[in-house]
């Protein structure tokens, strides 16, 4: 355990070039004085760490000092090859850098730590978009990532939901791929952070001069708060439903699984018959009949009379479309 950490300290040292011990004890979970003590085994051990005295005081190791990889466990080594990186490393325009960089860690690696890694890459695949759905075409994809990776203000034409183009002038603060959509997290007017969907960028070109980025902005962070917001936005109202039994996978695919699984984790006890009654969260009335019409006859809205009244209606022209008397 304490070898783990010493080399954790050592490579923290080694990647940030400068750290307070209070900066290391809470990336490293442990309390100041333990990092003292870890510092002074380094030292101990021929590592060339040093203690900058004073008020900016800290850590640093000697310049040019690097460690090589052989720290690497066997399961570390071959997590580094479960990324689902190749993908969006081409699309990234960095697809032969990628490859030689994983060509370059294998041959670095130990003997073990190697076999684990070689064996992680045959037999494991990342496809990151879901079935009948391909990954969004970006084709200003090159000219965001290049402005997020110089900090450039790029000038956009963006279509935004609705009838009008958009122009902007952004300063891209990262690249975020999800569900094989790109998105771009980017300042506009000097406002706070707003999320853009990369293929609905029309024109990009990078302006000259340089933005600052700020400090404290951590996109993982931003994501996250965003991703919940968003889906606090994307339900603003509640449908009363009875399911059946049996169905529970097909309700879980149709209407996702996370609403799914809080909608039936919270349902009454079962009828004689074995439906339940779960109160579903929903985008919108229109959107939730097109949703529910897909279980068929293996659910009944109750609430709202709205949505009730127009599954009614659609399940009629059914009746109609499908009748037995149709020529």
């Amino acid at each position: 355990m304490r070898a783990s950490r010493l080399l954790s300290l050592l490579l923290l040292l080694q990647t940030r070039g400068h750290m307070t011990a209070t900066e290391l004890s809470e990336e490293l979970e442990v309390s100041v004085r333990t990092v003292y003590r870890d510092v002074e085994a380094l030292s101990s051990a021929g590592v060339p760490v040093y203690a900058d005295r004073g008020p900016a005081g800290g850590y640093r190791l000697l310049d040019g000092y690097r460690t090589r990889l052989n720290g690497l466990t066997a399961e570390e080594a071959s997590s580094l090859f479960l990324a689902g990186l190749p993908g969006p490393a081409a699309e990234l325009g960095l697809g032969e850098v990628a490859a030689n960089a994983e060509l370059k860690l294998l041959a670095a690696l130990p003997p073990e730590p190697r076999f684990h890694a070689s064996r992680m890459r045959e037999r494991f695949h990342l496809d990151v978009p879901g079935w009948y759905r391909g990954a969004d075409e970006a084709p200003f994809l090159g000219e965001v990532s290049e402005a997020v990776w110089d900090q450039r203000p790029l000038r956009m034409t963006y279509r935004r939901w609705g009838p009008r183009d958009v122009e902007r002038l952004a300063h891209p603060y990262g690249l975020v791929l999800k569900g094989g959509s790109w998105y771009m997290v980017a300042a506009v007017g000097g406002g706070e952070p707003r999320t853009y969907r990369v293929s609905r960028i029309l024109a990009a070109e990078i302006v000259e001069g340089r933005f600052e980025r700020p400090r404290d902005f951590e996109l993982a962070a931003y994501w996250e708060r965003y991703a919940d917001d968003f889906r606090a936005r994307m339900y603003t109202a509640e449908a009363l439903v009875r399911v059946a039994p049996g169905i529970e996978g097909m309700f879980r695919y149709t209407v996702g699984a996370d609403v799914a699984d809080a909608a039936l984790a919270e349902a009454g006890p079962p009828d004689d018959r074995g439906w339940v009654v779960v109160r579903l969260p929903i985008e919108s009335v229109r959107h939730a009949h097109w949703l529910l019409l897909r279980l068929g006859a293996d659910v009944e809205v109750l609430e709202p009379a709205e949505l009730r009244a127009q599954m009614a209606a659609t399940v009629a022209d059914l009746g109609v479309l499908y009748g037995a008397d149709r020529d």
